[in-house]
């Protein structure tokens, strides 16, 4: 937000564009695998800078998440209504669940209750943001920089809270918050 209002919109956007690849390069660096979501992330925003600059508009940068934001809403309320709630994905690349967990009916409904969360959340922060964008863009960037930042972050704190408890009450689940356990080696027979 300082740059653009101190050297203007192409500054501005090579900060970002900067910062991010600064982030992969620590990470290449460190020989630290580069997660696949950082560099879709990293992908869309080169995208939408580039928008941005063919436009010479901050007012398109900012209100592309808008329609991001839109489209998660229907991507996360469509996949719920759907039986088949893209949560359930998310959860199998990112958490270590076991298999059979996710045969069983209750749980598939705490996936389809967080993706309902989600989505719910999507459309709140499209909504605040482009609110915000009325006032001015410093408005939409403080939105879109730290708002929907928080409100990310109270989504994930609701959406645990909400499957921890849900899960915790499955009479056969035991939840631990721990690497899964080293197998104990057989005795060896004398």
């Amino acid at each position: 937000m300082v740059l653009l209002n101190v050297a203007g919109l192409a500054p501005g956007l090579l900060g970002v564009l900067g910062w991010s690849a600064f982030v992969i390069g620590l990470r290449r660096l460190m020989r630290r695998q580069v997660p696949h979501t950082l560099l879709l992330a990293t992908g869309m925003l080169v995208a939408r800078a580039l928008v941005a600059l063919i436009t010479s508009s901050a007012v398109v940068y900012v209100l592309q998440p808008v329609v991001g934001s839109v489209f998660m809403f229907l991507l996360f309320v469509g996949s719920a209504v759907l039986g088949k709630p893209i949560t359930e994905r998310l959860a199998r690349d990112f958490v270590h669940l076991p298999a059979e967990l996710f045969a069983h009916r209750r749980v598939k409904k705490v996936f389809v209750n967080v993706a309902l969360m989600w989505g719910g959340s999507r459309l709140l922060d499209a909504a605040m943001t482009f609110g915000f964008l009325q006032w001015s863009i410093d408005a939409g960037l403080l939105s879109r920089g730290v708002f929907s930042g928080l409100l990310t972050a109270l989504t994930i704190a609701v959406c645990a809270a909400h499957g921890w408890r849900s899960l915790r009450s499955l009479p056969d689940v035991t939840l631990r918050l721990s690497r899964r356990p080293d197998p104990v080696p057989e005795p060896v027979a004398a």
